[in-house]
């Protein structure tokens, strides 16, 4: 008998004895790997994948001393390695989610400053002119009633009237037109 032959030969009996093992193993992995994926096609690539590690192994099959516990425990270690995925994936998703609902919710708070300030701008022109620019001297220049006071030539009692009259105004204002003034008032 040739070389040839006998590598023929040897080959034909790993095939014949990897086909055994397939049959006896296959079913049990599989249902193992359904049972703990809850899901069959997974399943399927898991047992996939272990039979072709242990294709790669068919020239040392003979040294295998418990196939069964040696296709279990490849059997296992593909699920982990899948749930381990699986699992960085979801905190993956969820992370992305959080951070899509932060832009979202970033995005209307700044639509809805914008719009509370023209509102705001509308509501502090639509005050007399003596008031609007004591109004605008004390919350944009940040002036004191005694400045503003001395800037106009008029009494601070003046401006602080004029002042407290021009906020209440400015609040009646943005609470006829908005809703958003609870949340900013």
């Amino acid at each position: 008998m040739n070389s040839a032959t006998n590598h023929n030969n040897s080959n034909l009996s790993q095939e014949v004895l990897f086909s055994g093992i397939f049959r006896e193993h296959e079913q049990p992995l599989f249902q193992l790997a359904t049972r703990l994926t809850k899901s069959e096609q997974i399943a399927k690539d898991i047992i996939q994948d272990v039979f072709l590690k242990l294709w790669e192994h068919r020239d040392s099959l003979d040294e295998i001393v418990s196939m069964r516990a040696w296709l279990y425990r490849l059997t296992e270690n593909r699920i982990i390695d899948f749930l381990r995925k699986a699992a960085a994936d979801n905190r993956l998703k969820k992370n992305m989610w959080q951070q899509i609902r932060q832009i979202n919710n970033e995005a209307e708070l700044f639509v809805a400053a914008k719009e509370y300030s023209q509102i705001m701008q509308k509501a502090i022109s639509s005050l007399p002119p003596q008031r609007k620019l004591i109004y605008q001297l004390n919350k944009e220049e940040g002036m004191n009633y005694q400045e503003i006071a001395n800037e106009l030539h008029i009494s601070r009692h003046t401006v602080k009237n004029q002042l407290f009259t021009a906020m209440q105004s400015v609040r009646d204002f943005i609470s006829r037109n908005t809703k958003l003034f609870s949340i900013f008032f």
